[in-house]
């Protein structure tokens, strides 16, 4: 199996209203710039730092692009190693190039396809050295220095094609940035499906582009990226078409390109394992190629350069980009972008006193609007999980990129309120995948092939979620016998054993104790498609094994733990440690303390497993407080820690919230206003852990409203404590949900009572039928907490589809 894990062997102040978000120099102040190109943003968009998450563990990427585009037009500084998931940090010092497909917040990585990097002087073939950076650099570092893992070299860094730079600054749909060695001012901005890039030459004389086809993401810095089938093609003066299969963690994607320059070049060379071809050579096949293309007067005028992708085939590629992009108006693709972003940012305007606030808001939502990514050509066309091409019905779109055991749990249900118009694209097209994919239902797809990255099958999840809300123009019934199967019949990660045992046995499997507990969610998802679907019976076994979870709970100890295949629990048992042995991991990016809550779909019968609600509210309360001694071994994915409790990854996203089912809502209140407070800051390292496509920031954006879906399925969401003073949420088709929070600010984070539409709401949860019809939901905070308020039974949220008080009675 393939998980994050595995790739990570061998290895954390845009002024209002400035133009521009900029990376400052070393130990001095944001400052807001202006420039060629830089429109001021207009609107929320100017409170977007597009730089949170490019330093610590964010694994984020800085460049441009639209909201969920298939282009991603940004700079790369190293194309190696966990930290450079998108192939960008803050900590690098020099640039290697701007490529136009990267990741978001990724644990595991692959893309930066088609390298462009404007040069002058001779033509350089090789990156150079990652530590490249000087004493002169004027970003954001002085110098680099080599990760504590990675042999020191000999003599200096070679520079090769990169180069240091400064003015770094970027907006959503706009980047720029001064590369000093080379003296060239690089402009990006993106439409859907293809990049835009101008370069202003300051050195007088001879320039160049070189086109770096064999560039890519390669997890280990000693094995570069594998690709096969690459070809590259000049077409008259001013075109350069090509593509190539690359096989890394996506293996056997398909990428293809064309790429068209403002004006003639002198001349172009192509380079097939780094050797020349013979003069007037004008197409290279090979798996390792090259282009430079010459200009003879570089200065005289700034260089245009559009780059079209496609998945399907060089003429997608083309059609692409004449149907985006058919002129040379960068500036009004700049503020076509501004425009796109602005109408999507738009779609929440919040209120609240502190900027900082603000920042880090818009700033989430930015990056919540980055994956899914389009997959589909402007023809319809598009490369399905069988490699083959397809063509989708009229107004249909498909896309990639789907971290679903991460954005399951608050991407999703963040895109059933504000995104309702994108949902039935968005899950249908997991619905195809599964249809059109050898490996079955989707885990991890990205640009048409499965990773396999993560465990679970949680794309069930987020269809279930769909049609348990009432989406339409999703294929149900087309979904239900494919998972079925998967349930029911697949020899897949462990799940012989968990139909058989009722658990995942770790002596037979790793990270045993995780995967039942997932699968355990998803048949408790599957069940409500079993239902719609009619299969009653097929539904009903499913809900009784949705409660496998009670197979690896240890009642003496109070923790899920690892057990054997012949019933015996395996010893000896720490709670911190991540396994039982050298041999592998128990559970996925956690451990026992941490996996022990990962139940979203049955609480009060689970909490029963630790001697009543009283009992589990304590062990709770234990999580937070116990410190943290995490193993050597453990994973970085481990972060954000509060006692136990890791808020840098997903599996503990919904545990602040599980007070609401003990009746002490007032301590949701609290753990979740301090995890929003401090977790979360507008700044590169702003992040406690991954962005993950999404999920981290949708957590925030969700929170900050006063609202989490402990459990998409249900369709309701259990209150939290409301950050911002006032939210309005356009929810489509002329709806809107307006969320405020009176009496709301510093150290008041207790919600005293709750109105809805003017009427008393003395639940801690609401149901999404009620907040997506549109209307006002209002919060009265203060600094003491309320402990009625949703004490009551009949007032805590429900749980495997019955009410609280049913089953607390």
């Amino acid at each position: 199996m393939v998980t994050r894990r595995r790739f990570l062997q061998g290895m954390a102040m845009t002024a209002l209203g400035a133009p521009l978000a900029r990376l400052p120099a070393l130990g001095a102040p944001r400052a807001a710039a202006g420039g060629a190109g830089t429109a001021a943003a207009a609107g929320v968009s100017r409170h977007v730092d597009v730089f949170v998450g490019t330093g610590g563990h964010g694994h984020t990427f800085p460049g441009a692009t639209l909201p969920f585009g298939m282009v991603q037009l940004s700079p790369d500084t190293y194309d190696a190693e966990w930290d450079a998931c998108s192939g960008y940090h803050q900590d690098d010092g020099s640039i290697m190039g701007f490529s136009h497909t990267h990741l978001s917040g990724t644990g595991a990585s692959d893309m930066l396809d088609v390298l462009v990097m404007p040069g002058t002087g001779e033509v350089q073939l090789q990156p150079g050295d990652r530590e490249y950076a000087g004493t002169n650099h004027h970003s954001r570092y002085d110098a680099v220095r080599p990760s504590a893992d990675e042999p020191r070299r000999s003599g200096p860094p070679k520079r090769g094609y990169r180069s240091r730079y400064a003015d770094e600054r970027a907006r959503p749909g706009y980047y720029r940035v001064r590369l000093t060695d080379v003296e060239v001012l690089a402009e990006l901005t993106a439409t859907l499906r293809a990049g835009l890039h101008r370069y202003t030459f300051g050195r007088p004389g001879a320039g160049h582009l070189l086109v770096d086809l064999a560039h890519g993401y390669h997890d280990d810095p000693a094995v570069p990226c594998k690709v096969s089938g690459a070809q590259l093609k000049l077409v008259g003066r001013d075109t350069l078409v090509g593509g190539r299969v690359v096989h890394q963690w996506a293996n056997g994607r398909h990428i293809y390109f064309a790429m068209k320059v403002s004006r003639p070049f002198a001349r172009a060379t192509l380079y097939s394992e780094d050797a020349p071809l013979p003069d007037g050579s004008a197409e290279a096949k090979g798996a390792h190629l090259k282009a430079a293309l010459h200009f003879d007067d570089a200065q005289r005028a700034p260089l245009l350069v559009k780059v079209g992708l496609s998945a399907v085939d060089i003429d997608g590629a083309l059609r692409n980009l004449e149907a985006e992009v058919p002129g040379w108006d960068f500036d009004g693709a700049q503020r076509a972008a501004a425009q796109a972003w602005e109408a999507e940012l738009g779609r929440i305007r919040i209120d609240t006193p502190s900027e900082e606030t603000r920042r880090v808001f818009y700033s989430a939502l930015y990056h919540t609007l980055l994956a899914p990514t389009l997959f589909s050509d402007v023809d319809g066309r598009y490369r399905g999980m069988d490699l083959a091409v397809h063509a989708l019905p009229p107004g249909r779109h498909n896309y990639s990129t789907y971290s679903l055991w991460d954005t399951y749990r608050a991407l999703h249900p963040l895109f059933t309120l504000y995104q309702a118009g994108r949902v039935p694209d968005l899950v249908d097209g997991l619905v195809r995948m599964m249809a059109e994919s050898p490996d079955g239902p989707p885990v991890w797809p990205l640009q048409g092939r499965e990773t396999g990255c993560m465990i679970g099958y949680h794309s069930v999840a987020v269809i279930a979620e769909a049609q348990a809300k009432g989406f339409a123009g999703i294929d149900y019934a087309r979904a239900w016998p494919l998972l079925r199967k998967r349930a029911m019949d697949d020899d897949y990660r462990g799940l012989p054993y968990y139909r058989k045992l009722g658990y995942i046995p770790s002596d037979r499997e790793g990270e045993a104790v995780s995967k039942t507990l997932e699968y355990a969610y998803d048949d408790w998802a599957l069940a409500s498609l079993a239902d719609a679907a009619g299969a009653h019976g097929d539904a009903e076994a499913l809900r009784e094994r949705s409660r496998n979870y009670r197979n690896v709970f240890d009642p003496k100890l109070g923790f899920v733990r690892p057990r054997a295949a012949d019933g015996q629990w395996i010893e000896p048992f720490d709670p911190q440690a991540m396994g039982h042995g050298a041999r592998w991991r128990d559970f996925t990016e956690s451990n026992a303390w941490q996996a022990t809550f990962l139940n979203q779909h049955d609480v009060y019968a689970y909490a029963r497993l630790f001697g009543g609600m009283e009992a589990f509210e304590r062990k709770l309360d234990a999580l937070f407080a116990t410190p943290a001694q995490l193993p050597p071994d453990a994973p970085p994915d481990i972060a954000g820690l509060v006692g136990q409790y890791a808020h840098g990854n997903e599996p503990g996203h919904h545990v602040a919230y599980l007070y609401a089912y003990t009746g002490a809502h007032h301590k949701t209140q609290a753990r979740v206003r301090m995890l929003l407070e401090t977790m979360y800051r507008a700044a590169p390292d702003g992040l406690a852990g991954n962005e993950d496509c999404g999920q981290m920031s949708a957590w925030y954006v969700l929170g900050a409203l006063g609202l989490y879906a402990v459990d998409p399925v249900s369709a309701n969401y259990v209150f939290g404590s409301p950050l911002l003073d006032r939210a309005e949420l356009d929810l489509g088709g002329g709806r809107k949900l307006v969320v405020e929070a009176h009496g709301n600010g510093p150290g008041r984070p207790y919600i005293q009572s709750v109105r809805w539409n003017g009427q008393p709401w003395t639940k801690s949860w609401i149901g999404h039928a009620e907040l997506a019809g549109g209307g006002t939901l209002a919060f009265t905070m203060g600094a003491t907490p309320n402990k009625a308020f949703g004490a009551a039974p009949a007032d805590r949220p429900p749980a495997f589809g019955r009410p609280a008080a049913e089953q607390l009675a």
